[in-house]
């Protein structure tokens, strides 16, 4: 809330109204504070994962996967899952000159609580915007082939 908040979305009410209420700005974004005060962003509401009861922040994957000597790039997505709701998916980019199998980064993801760990691995470019953001709707829209919200409603 602020003199430098926008005002609206141009031409999207919908997305004004979903954002903006009584003058705040609700961006999504997840943050947490540690016993010193100090504010950490975790991850964005919107790309949280719930599988099986238990939320699921993306970007810890993400961070933890880009520590592997082959992964150029990480993004992590929740794909719709009949008994968990939803599960993880680790999209995957190689370096250069690098190979890995899915079985040799499931053997990496151990490092990871059990519930943590991405169900389904792909290896595939990573999709970023102009300003360096992994475009997560593009990529739930290649493997889900349609939004995760219109494949849950339709399931």
């Amino acid at each position: 809330k602020g003199p430098g908040v926008m005002t609206c979305y141009f031409n999207d009410p919908k997305a004004t109204a979903e954002t903006l209420a009584d003058g705040w700005l609700f961006t999504g974004d997840m943050a947490q504070m540690d016993k010193d005060g100090f504010i950490y962003l975790v991850d964005r509401k919107k790309d949280v994962i719930i599988t099986g009861g238990e939320n699921i922040y993306p970007v810890q994957i993400e961070d933890f996967l880009r520590r592997h000597s082959a992964i150029k790039d990480a993004a992590v997505i929740g794909l719709p899952d009949p008994r968990l709701g939803e599960i993880t998916c680790a999209i995957i980019e190689l370096k250069s000159g690098f190979e890995a199998t899915e079985e040799q980064i499931a053997e990496f993801c151990t490092g990871l609580p059990r519930y943590k760990r991405p169900r389904k691995i792909i290896f595939a470019e990573i999709p970023r915007n102009p300003t360096g953001k992994i475009e997560k709707p593009k990529l739930r829209q290649i493997y889900c082939g349609k939004s995760l919200v219109q494949t849950q409603i339709e399931n």
